[in-house]
């Protein structure tokens, strides 16, 4: 990883201080070809970028934070607005308007809510109590086509570490749900937007799947 100067044609991992961004510049290395990948925590380098990743991971307040004080509010809208996006994990999120978690605003890209998993649902089939945060693998079931479920079967499993999940307003967002003592949403898209709660660069072949289609696509 370096520190690049611009992002012009370029996939840009957005870098604010939250979460391991290695592990998603390598995997997104593996499938973008002779595509250049940077991660990069300047704005104009966002601004510049084709095609843009927003990851994350830890405590909502501290995320919201961390994209203020480093002055790439403005850079991540705009790339919400007009480039190919993928968000991950927090960087989901951070799309919608608020969280129970800390009771903080996010970016307001999507209406609805982040909610933490309530304790008195979280049971499994035979009435076993499921550990919060929700942390291995899963399945995702694709409740509408995608382009970036091309190629991967509905069903897959995922790798999830995370203790709130999103509630859209608009159910008409919803791409992908996730069992765990209740069914929630785990993946949203809108035009050039595709956001999910797991982790495709920890997923194996599916998540491979997933970010080369990602690098691909022409919303």
């Amino acid at each position: 990883m370096t520190t690049p100067i611009s992002g012009k044609g370029a996939i840009v991992v957005i870098d604010y201080g939250m979460g391991n961004l290695r592990s998603v510049w390598q995997a997104l290395v593996r499938v973008a070809g002779s595509r250049t990948v940077l991660v990069s925590a300047d704005p104009a380098v966002v601004e510049s970028a084709e095609r843009v990743v927003f990851p994350g991971q830890g405590a909502m307040p501290d995320c919201m934070r961390e994209i203020e004080a480093r002055g790439l509010r403005s850079a991540v809208l705009n790339a919400a607005r007009t480039k190919p996006f993928l968000g991950i994990c927090i960087g989901q999120q951070m799309l919608f308007e608020h969280s129970e978690e800390g009771n903080v605003p996010g970016l307001g890209v999507f209406k609805g809510d982040v909610r933490r998993f309530p304790a008195d649902k979280m049971n499994d089939d035979a009435g076993n109590k499921l550990k919060v945060p929700h942390m291995g693998w899963n399945e995702v079931r694709q409740v509408l086509k995608h382009p970036l479920w091309n190629g991967i079967t509905d069903g897959s499993r995922f790798y999830f570490v995370h203790s709130y999940h999103v509630d859209p307003a608009d159910k008409t967002c919803v791409v992908g749900t996730t069992d765990y003592g209740l069914p929630f949403t785990s993946a949203v898209a809108r035009d050039n937007i595709f956001a999910i709660q797991c982790h495709p660069e920890k997923s194996a072949a599916a998540g491979l799947a997933m970010l080369a289609n990602f690098v691909g696509w022409q919303p």
